[in-house]
């Protein structure tokens, strides 16, 4: 029990990172303060994190929206008590046009949800972090900003950007007892993922095992790691595991690529 009685906010919850990394704090004891923008994708997770034998607050909030964030943190203090952990996971994928296709007013879309909403959600969060003595925030980020690749130039811009902005929060927030830190995912196995792949087996004229082994085989163990698997990254940077651990990043991709 990692995080017994901790109170974890996780933003972004639909039917992959959001519930694995809800559900996975949970299991280690937290409770948890679910965001995202549907009831129903809440309302499952919320069950799901109940029938753990912890207490779920499902709130809907957009995270570029600064007074919906501060709802977040007022109803976490008034039902739960405060607040020790934070998980930004509400992100946009962008557009998938090239540069001199793109329309900047998309761009700034993305980059509203991945870096503006993710520093809206710590913002508002900050008081109560600190509060707990032993604050965490944990931002999910990606392997894209390390492997560019074309098409996805606004999202890897957001992200780069939260990479960044995650050292400057650790810097100016590890005064205040909170530690900063980032996981960076590579291809996170599921549903999505499974339908690219299938979508270029059809186009390409192989097989999907085929399509899935070329990707696989360029990491150093041979698969692409579910979003259970990547969650349990998240559970260490909220856990007592971390203490001595601020501004980091840690790549959780099955070694498709290494730091530095």
């Amino acid at each position: 029990m990692l995080v017994e009685n901790k109170v974890a906010v996780v933003s972004g919850i639909g039917p992959g990172m959001g519930r694995d990394i809800s559900l996975a704090l949970a299991r280690e004891g937290a409770n948890i303060v679910l965001v995202g923008r549907t009831r129903s994708k809440l309302d499952a997770v919320a069950a799901e994190v109940e029938s753990l034998g912890k207490r779920a607050l499902p709130l809907i909030c957009d995270v570029t929206d600064e007074a919906a964030c501060e709802e977040v943190v007022e109803g976490a203090i008034a039902d739960l008590g405060g607040i020790d952990i934070l998980v930004n996971n509400a992100y946009d994928g962008g557009d998938a046009s090239t540069f001199m296709d793109a329309d900047f007013d998309r761009w700034r879309k993305t980059m509203d949800v991945n870096l503006f909403g993710s520093l809206a959600m710590t913002r508002a969060c900050v008081p109560a972090l600190e509060a707990s003595g032993d604050g965490r925030v944990v931002m999910v980020n990606t392997m894209s900003i390390q492997r560019i690749q074309q098409r996805w130039g606004a999202y890897a811009a957001s992200k780069g950007a939260l990479a960044t902005a995650t050292k400057t929060l650790a810097l100016e927030l590890g005064p205040k007892g909170i530690r900063v830190n980032a996981i960076h995912p590579g291809y996170i196995y599921g549903d999505s993922v499974e339908w690219y792949f299938n979508h270029q087996a059809e186009k390409r004229g192989i097989s999907f095992q085929e399509v899935y082994d070329e990707v696989a085989d360029e990491t150093c163990l041979g698969y692409l790691p579910t979003s259970a698997e990547i969650a349990g990254t998240v559970v260490f940077f909220a856990s007592p595991l971390s203490r001595a651990v601020t501004g980091q990043m840690i790549g959780v991709n099955a070694g498709h690529w290494f730091n530095g």
